[in-house]
């Protein structure tokens, strides 16, 4: 039989493995966003002095 003591500690693992890929993904998903924002800035500028 598992132990409840084994199984809250499985869970507590298991919760904070998936707060991390979480914050990664979001992290991943707010460096793109910025990277995009960026270039689109830069675009529109370079278009602007083309002008």
């Amino acid at each position: 039989m598992v132990s409840n003591v084994e199984t809250t500690s499985l869970v507590n693992v298991l919760f904070i493995a998936a707060l991390g890929l979480l914050i990664v993904v979001s992290g991943g998903i707010i460096y793109l966003t910025a990277l995009e924002w960026s270039a689109r800035r830069r675009q529109n500028r370079e278009k602007r002095k083309k002008n």
